[in-house]
């Protein structure tokens, strides 16, 4: 079998995705997962290099199939899209923000060719791509929008909880409307396809419900009678193992103790946080039900460190390993 390629993006050249895979190839932790490509800036990476005394060899790749397998080279497909004079660390610029759509547009077109198997992306800021006048909302929605897929969702998976979501970046009382008896089976049914191609043969799904008490049967609120509950049951006569609506309160607890592989969540911050407080720098962020494979670290641009040599690469780790995981090449 041959070695899985990734294409790693850059992230927000201004945040700390260019420090983190620098450090993630000098400490030999991606080289032994498979081989890279870092679709990004190279003068960037050069200077981080040259002033954080990585001591790499940046090697500018022509292509997919001009990669070198020194474990201690950059392999980067050069955008060349940043004037390294006019870039400030730790700001929110709009050529930073337009380079970071750049790199993960590049990335996507080389994964539907086929010319990379998975795409790992470093984090982008919003705000920067906004002000650079692309209006997405997060990477999820570029990779959708570029790959034409309908049905998707946001996975946050780590060791300790694996948690998917029915509605993301939405004000609470949008995500409580877009709550439906077919959205939430999508769901329901990436969540299962997903965990099986991670490995896990017959996957045991909770599904969270929204309101406190799981509504306690419309006393609290009608979502889990009128959509949540009834997804669930149809999910099941398809053959999968969903169960709930559970209580959120404890359904977090009882997938960590082993009771379930993973939780279907109702909005952003109900998955979001038990996964940030369990695996902060561990976690996963995974689009599923794409046509191609994308991962990526899930924390943000953290300007406030950047360029400093002190962000950890952890993430940016996992995520590598969770798209080997994913493509079937994983080594263990």
């Amino acid at each position: 079998m041959s070695r899985v390629t990734f294409g790693i993006t850059m992230g927000d050249p201004a945040g700390v995705g260019p420090e983190i895979i620098l450090q993630g190839i000098m400490y030999g932790r991606i080289q032994p997962l498979g081989q890279h490509l870092v679709i990004g800036d190279a003068a960037v990476l050069e200077y981080l290099n040259e002033q954080l005394g990585y001591g790499l060899q940046i090697h500018r790749a022509t292509s997919p199939d001009d990669l070198l397998t020194d474990p201690q080279t950059v392999n980067v497909l050069d955008l060349a899209n940043i004037d390294l004079n006019e870039l400030k660390p730790g700001q929110v610029q709009a050529q930073a923000g337009r380079a970071a759509v750049e790199y993960v547009e590049r990335a996507i077109e080389l994964a539907l060719e086929g010319k990379i198997d998975a795409i790992v992306t470093a984090p982008l800021n919003k705000e920067a791509m906004h002000l650079a006048g692309f209006k997405y909302p997060g990477h999820t929605e570029i990779l959708a929008e570029k790959t034409g897929t309908i049905d998707y969702a946001m996975m946050l998976y780590s060791d300790k909880l694996k948690v998917i979501h029915v509605t993301t970046h939405l004000a609470i009382e949008e995500a409580c409307r877009r709550i439906t008896r077919e959205r939430v089976a999508v769901v329901i049914g990436l969540a299962d396809q997903t965990m099986r191609k991670m490995g896990i043969a017959e996957p045991k799904i909770a599904v969270a419900g929204l309101n406190p008490h799981a509504g306690e049967e419309g006393i609290f609120g009608m979502q889990e009678v009128l959509e949540i509950g009834p997804a669930i049951k149809e999910s099941q006569t398809r053959g999968i193992n969903a169960e709930g609506p559970v209580p959120p309160d404890t359904v977090f607890v009882k997938a960590v103790q082993g009771k379930y592989d993973i939780v279907v969540v109702m909005y952003h911050d109900q998955g979001h946080i038990p996964v940030k407080l369990l695996a902060f720098d561990d976690g996963v962020n995974i689009t599923t039900g794409l046509p191609i494979i994308r991962t990526s670290v899930d924390h943000g641009t953290a300007f406030d460190i950047a360029w400093q040599g002190i962000a950890r690469e952890n993430s940016l780790i996992q995520a590598v390993k969770a798209a080997s995981r994913l493509s079937g090449q994983a080594t263990g």
